[in-house]
């Protein structure tokens, strides 16, 4: 009798383990990236452009050096985005959307703005900065962003052009 309620008793548990292993868990990695571009408003604090031939750097350029404009990015937890100023444009707000990609290291934002042609002539039509931005840092304070031709794999030859957000934490503020 006994030897039944150790077999009854091990069948229990190895229910009770089996279901508690099969649920599906949460990925607290992503959820935890998440958090972080969710619960702050990030304030644009410098704009770098590095020029590439293949993957050798050329002189680096600063943008946005007499902006006096705020330039902000809100990112909110329905997967809705916003940008403010965006180029240093008095302009209405750039809404969009944002996902992360599976291994956390691409955003995704279909986020519209205005911006400007060469010679300070503003293009009249919208465009998407950060259609494809690579995180290159993303803590509780700071955020930077690469966009631009950032591809892995390049020929010696392949000139690029790479544009560097580099954002702080604001305290969140209405949408």
């Amino acid at each position: 009798m006994r030897f039944k309620h150790a077999i009854l008793l091990l069948f229990v548990l190895f229910t009770i383990n089996l279901c508690v292993n099969s649920c599906k868990k949460v990925d607290t990695r992503k959820a935890n990236i998440e958090a972080l571009f969710t619960n702050s408003t990030w304030q644009l604090a410098s704009v770098l452009v590095y020029n590439y031939v293949g993957g050798t750097q050329l002189p680096t350029d600063t943008l946005n050096t007499m902006c006096d404009s705020t330039q902000l990015f809100v990112f909110n937890s329905n997967g809705t985005c916003s940008y403010t100023n965006f180029d240093c444009l008095a302009q209405p707000k750039g809404t969009g959307t944002w996902t992360l990609s599976n291994d956390n290291v691409t955003l995704f934002s279909t986020v519209a703005c205005k911006d400007t042609l060469k010679g300070g002539v503003i293009n009249p039509n919208t465009s998407m900065p950060f259609a494809t931005a690579k995180i290159v840092n993303l803590g509780q304070y700071s955020m930077i962003l690469q966009t631009g031709d950032i591809n892995t794999y390049y020929t010696p030859t392949t000139k690029r052009i790479i544009v560097q957000y580099g954002f702080i934490r604001q305290t969140k503020t209405g949408n």
